[in-house]
């Protein structure tokens, strides 16, 4: 077959390509619904925070004061604790939806729940909360507004893809618990490369930028760390004395500290499907977690008040009078708070696990002052609380961020950075602290 000839001078011109969209054009209507999404995440936040405070005054000021005991006594803490895990575990056995699935298999971002579970996985969340569980509120809110946000957006804007709403409840719910939006812009940064491949641009258009992904979660991020901030304030600066340097023998302390608390936490790690399993071959969930209270009571008996709850004001105490403690004390206090992480996750409390392996970093950087005073404490507590979350949490730029924000100075970030590295090396690979439905560890 012979090809006609066409002259290129006198032929028809060929339509041209319609021009590309403008990305303003796809990104300006993200921005309200961002927005929304960013301040409803952090009033659901504060309003859980709110309620649990309430009770937790109650459980351990009000009620104590008004029968004559002392609120951090061995039989206040038991039984405070131990009527906590019946309180949670009737809920887990009653209330639709079960609070959830069990919190040993879930992430801090995890695929959308149905809205009707959302009550029950709220009040374990709260009852937990205030009763002095070592976990904080971070996976159980994040779970439920990533499920109300799914649940309106596809509602409200049915055009908009389903993991735009993950995305948004995401972002809004860690910039709310940090203040800032920067920890929520790391983390997502960290699963987009994880996750599968942006789908090809369509014709005359291009893929969408690493910023063109972020633009509508760090407005969500944004507007829920801002409305944070102006209503409640987190705070997570510790009192360290400033650094000076750094120095040689700075760096050297830092590659050691957060090697020897990635392998601590690593233990904790490792001992965690053991636990799990322990308290599920108890045969019904009110019994579980009311010895898993009881277990709590005891472990806050042996390692003192400070080792109860999520941690956060907790850690300010410890700081702000490191010497009021031993370095064994410290130590002691490090071991029992993972301990109590694996106990609640383990029995099933509903919860997160980055506050808590905060205070034990905190903890542990404290004791290795205490051992060795030439370590300056700035490097030993950022160091240390950047090895325990890389083994607990798996997540480097959260890692580093958290450690970050408890010391901002700019001198110490490039000694965490190199920090980061050894205790990479010593937990990728391993298992994680989360397991799948038939309870093996995650790697």
């Amino acid at each position: 077959m012979i090809s006609r000839y066409v002259d290129p001078v006198t032929a028809p011109a060929q339509p041209a390509a319609p021009p590309p969209a403008s990305p303003a054009r796809d990104l300006l209507p993200l921005v309200l619904p961002a927005l929304v999404v960013g301040v409803g995440t952090s009033l659901s936040l504060i309003a859980v925070s709110e309620a649990s405070d309430l009770l937790k005054d109650l459980l351990w000021e009000t009620l104590p004061d008004a029968i004559g005991i002392g609120p951090w006594s061995v039989a206040w803490m038991l039984t405070v604790l131990t009527a906590t895990g019946l309180a949670v575990g009737l809920v887990v056995w009653k209330v639709h939806g079960h609070a959830g699935p069990d919190p040993a298999t879930t992430g801090l971002v995890d695929p959308p729940l149905p809205p009707a579970v959302v009550p029950g996985l709220l009040l374990a969340s709260a009852l937990a909360l205030a009763g002095g569980v070592s976990l904080g509120p971070e996976n159980p809110i994040t779970a439920a507004n990533i499920a109300l946000a799914f649940w309106l957006g596809r509602r409200f804007m049915p055009a908009g893809p389903p993991q735009l709403w993950v995305a948004l409840a995401a972002a809004g719910t860690v910039g709310a618990l940090f203040g800032t939006p920067v920890a929520a812009v790391l983390i997502l940064t960290e699963s987009m490369v994880s996750a599968p491949r942006q789908p090809a641009a369509a014709p005359g258009g291009r893929p969408p930028t690493l910023w063109d992904q972020l633009f509508a979660p760090l407005i969500a991020a944004g507007a829920g760390g801002l409305t944070s901030r102006l209503l409640e304030a987190p705070q997570f600066g510790l009192p360290l004395p400033p650094l000076k340097g750094p120095h040689w023998p700075d760096l050297v302390a830092a590659l050691v500290v957060s090697s020897v608390a990635a392998v601590i936490a690593l233990a904790a790690v490792y001992a965690f499907p053991y636990v799990h399993r322990a308290f599920h071959l108890l045969p019904h969930p009110v019994l579980a977690l009311t010895l898993g209270g009881v277990a709590l009571g005891l472990l806050g008996a042996l390692g003192g008040r400070l080792t109860l709850f999520k941690g956060l004001d907790q850690m300010g105490e410890l700081a702000a009078d490191p010497g009021a403690h031993s370095a064994g004390s410290l130590v002691l206090m490090t071991v029992v708070k993972l301990a109590a992480v694996l106990v609640a996750c383990g029995s099933g409390f509903r919860g997160g696990r980055i506050f808590p392996s905060i205070f034990a970093g905190t903890a542990l950087g404290f004791a290795v002052t205490g051992l060795v005073p030439s370590v300056q404490p700035a490097v030993a507590v950022t160091c240390a609380v950047v090895g325990v979350l890389l083994a607990v949490t798996r997540q480097g730029w959260l890692s580093l961020f958290a450690a970050a924000i408890l010391a901002p100075d700019p001198g110490l970030l490039p000694l965490l950075c190199v920090a980061l590295l050894p205790a990479w090396l010593l937990v990728s690979g391993r298992p994680q602290m989360q397991l799948d439905g038939s309870g093996v560890a995650l790697r």
